[in-house]
């Protein structure tokens, strides 16, 4: 579940302007995906680039799924 949970916590902050983690829980996130990378499987995964999780950082496309998920995620909460 750390694709989805990076992608939606970029789209939240980047996109939208309003996190749904934590600076330090994203980056946390960030180095645990790159530690385990080459054992993620995903169908999301090529929306991540190495690049991106050391920098900390998103910079791309969001699948289509991940907008409704933050809404959905912020309407349960």
């Amino acid at each position: 579940m750390m694709v989805p949970w990076y992608l939606m916590a970029a789209y939240a902050y980047y996109e939208q302007d309003a996190p749904i983690l934590s600076d330090s829980f994203f980056d946390d996130l960030a180095k645990t995906l790159l530690t385990v990378w080459d054992d993620v499987q995903h169908q999301h995964k090529e929306y991540i680039s190495i690049d991106m999780l050391n920098a900390g950082t998103y910079i791309g496309k969001y699948p289509s799924i991940v907008e409704g998920a933050v809404e959905q995620l912020r309407m349960q909460n």
